[in-house]
């Protein structure tokens, strides 16, 4: 673990270099541990793919002072049960008007349209951070068969519960938003609603399976 200054008044944890499993499960249980401290000198906690960041308020601790006392905490992390994965099913309309890049995903990875679906929907995904926008779900790792490069030039408008990929990675629009994946689908799925906590539908950790509607 490598503790960096993140600006005034934050702390970055990096747990590793590369995007996997074994660093996201690094950070998943951090970010749980932290939690479960309640400790009225973090604001906030934003885990990522590789990195857990500490929001915390400078007139109740500084960054020497809170790192020292959550390494000193460190020695019941082993100890400390996080909440298991929960398992989603999300049904997606692929293709046509739910999927304007479907044709170019298909040319440019050489595979049919329904190759395409088999594919993409034949993978159980993991939730590796939710970012971006409130509720939107970085997830992998997608089928190398399928991957393909953002867009040149994000749009404009993305459709709220499109369902895009880019590179090795999936994902959902909570909302409608300007966006550069590919977009192949679209669920009717809500992400995100404010009205009724935890707010997000998906976390950290989830399993997302997506099954053709």
């Amino acid at each position: 673990m490598d503790w960096t200054r993140y600006g005034e008044e934050g702390i970055r944890i990096v747990f590793g270099s590369t995007i996997n499993t074994d660093v996201h499960e690094k950070v998943r249980q951090y970010y749980f541990f932290l939690r479960s401290l309640h400790l009225k000198e973090i604001i906030d906690i934003i885990p990522s793919f590789t990195t857990c960041i500490i929001c915390f308020d400078s007139r109740l601790t500084s960054f020497s002072a809170l790192v020292s006392l959550l390494k000193e905490k460190e020695r019941d992390l082993s100890q400390m049960e996080i909440p298991a994965p929960a398992t989603h099913t999300i049904p997606v309309m692929y293709g046509g008007q739910y999927g304007p890049d479907m044709e170019f995903v298909c040319s440019y990875a050489g595979l049919s349209a329904d190759e395409v679906v088999e594919i993409h929907s034949g993978i159980v995904y993991t939730v590796f951070a939710v970012g971006f926008m409130p509720g939107f779900p970085y997830m992998g790792t997608l089928d190398k068969r399928l991957f393909v490069p953002r867009l040149e030039t994000p749009r404009l408008k993305v459709n709220e519960g499109s369902v895009g990929v880019a590179q090795f990675q999936t994902g959902i629009y909570s909302f409608e938003s300007p966006g550069g994946w590919r977009i192949i689908g679209k669920t009717d799925v809500k992400l995100f609603d404010h009205t009724a906590p935890p707010y997000s539908l998906l976390k950290i950790g989830d399993h997302v399976r997506f099954v053709p509607a």
